[in-house]
């Protein structure tokens, strides 16, 4: 199995390109779960297309040409219309996939609306290719942490697939004192590894379990002599 974890939708990206085209293929089904938008954004069918539909939707587009790069056709890619499709058809499109892919957003609103539409041991019983970003990426993991924004006010836990379990990920990482907090905090706490990715610029890949760094994408760990401090290592 393969997941991949992004901080953005530029997969055409020179940068990332090359280390992505090896697992997505022409001929491959995409099936993308648009779940993760916010309540107060996306209140109905006309509020969703205008970022998912197939004719104006700003976040369609981009997910479209991202994958056009690597020659899938735009009908290999379906997306689940929360509006529109049920329990039923939702989960038929994911059992064509041969890639599950999440958007960003809120990630525990998109895990409420996956076990809302019964998707859960779908999506678990997929092993081929898992993508997204940002809140898309996070939910792969079986536990990730929230830091303080504009949506979360407070540092939480919270619960997402059981695909990774050795690490932890902050997103849109620019080295802000509330960041670096949360990093201190899932350290000590979780005594854990934490990638933090910079915006647009750095990736995951984990293939079977093993780790593979794209781009911007530093560690912190915690240094073993000294179990209140933290290392960072750059990752080029």
């Amino acid at each position: 199995m393969v997941n991949i974890l992004l901080d953005g939708l530029n997969i055409e990206s020179q940068w990332i390109y090359k280390e992505l085209k090896s697992y997505i293929k022409k001929d491959y089904m995409v099936t993308v779960i648009p779940f993760s938008f916010r309540d107060n954004q996306v209140k109905n069918s006309d509020e969703w297309n205008t970022l998912y539909g197939k004719m104006d939707g700003k976040i369609y587009r981009k997910i479209v040409r991202g994958f056009s790069a690597y020659d899938i056709p735009e009908y290999n890619i379906s997306f689940i219309n929360y509006f529109i499709d049920t329990k039923e058809s939702a989960q038929q499109k994911i059992k064509r996939a041969n890639i599950i892919y999440f958007t960003g957003g809120l990630p525990d609103r998109l895990m409420d609306r996956i076990k809302e539409f019964d998707l859960y041991d779908i999506i678990m019983e997929h092993n081929e290719v898992v993508m997204g970003y940002s809140a898309g990426a996070l939910v792969q993991l079986e536990e990730y942490h929230l830091s303080p924004d504009e949506d979360y006010p407070d540092f939480k836990y919270c619960k997402g697939f059981p695909f990774l379990s050795d690490f932890y990920v902050e997103f849109h990482y620019k080295s802000t004192s509330l960041q670096n907090a949360a990093i201190n905090h899932v350290l000590a706490e979780r005594r854990k590894k934490v990638y933090a990715v910079e915006p647009d610029s750095g990736a995951i890949l984990i293939e079977n379990g093993d780790i593979h760094l794209i781009g911007n994408v530093q560690l912190f760990e915690m240094i073993k002599e000294q179990k209140q401090r933290c290392r960072l290592s750059k990752q080029l």
